[in-house]
């Protein structure tokens, strides 16, 4: 029993070891390009070296970090050339998820929509600073994913997500209407509470064009 209840134990802090690495990559909080230190990673976050390790492992493959022999590991430049492809992926599969998850959206889930969908309102609110917005979009992405019940189609879409928020962070000083586009997702959120898989869709879409649209016009 001791045995599996360290694993256990070992498990929750590589999840939260990755969580917080993770959008500290994604918020580019950890610049891109910079070394990543796994005992000061480690430090910061209270855990010891192999919940962090794992951690990397996972964000390795997400492309969130690289690896290099001999050299270290370092967070992913990001490159705007990969927006077009990254875009095209979501563009396709945003559509897919707002309307499975206007069909399969338990009443758990679109309770937490719901309340999403209330902080929404005060996205234009004087005082609100732009990590505060994109951490909202995220936080509204991630549930629309989680509502889909699919684990494959919300792994994918994390992921494209996260890599498409990095974009996102390095021009956010040239946007010009920031909190425009987070309140952009409340209609998207009140078609999927109402199971509007349609309209749903459609709005998803045209969120993800709008996204890539402002990009290229702020570069």
């Amino acid at each position: 029993m001791e045995q599996v209840a360290t694993e256990t134990e070992e498990l929750s802090l590589a999840e939260r070891a990755y969580r917080a690495i993770r959008d500290r990559l994604v918020m580019l909080e950890i610049r891109p390009g910079a070394p990543i230190n796994e005992e000061q990673l480690g430090q910061s976050l209270g855990v010891g070296r192999t919940p962090v390790r794992e951690a990397l492992k996972r964000l390795q493959y997400e492309r969130l970090i690289t690896t290099y022999p001999r050299r270290g590991t370092f967070a992913t430049e990001v490159n705007i050339t990969d927006l077009a492809h990254i875009s095209e992926v979501r563009q396709e599969l945003e559509p897919l998820a707002a309307a499975q998850a206007a069909r399969r959206a338990t009443a758990t889930d679109r309770a937490n929509l719901t309340a999403l969908r209330r902080e929404l309102e005060t996205a234009g609110a004087p005082g609100r600073d732009a990590a505060e917005l994109m951490h909202l979009d995220l936080q509204v992405h991630r549930a629309i994913y989680t509502a889909t019940h699919n684990p494959y189609l919300e792994d994918t879409l994390v992921r494209h997500d996260n890599l498409a928020t990095r974009i996102w962070c390095l021009f956010v000083d040239r946007l010009s209407d920031m909190a425009g586009h987070v309140e952009e997702h409340g209609p998207l959120i009140e078609a999927i509470v109402s199971g509007d898989a349609d309209t749903a869709a459609r709005l998803a879409r045209s969120h993800v064009e709008g996204f890539e649209q402002a990009i290229r016009e702020a570069i």
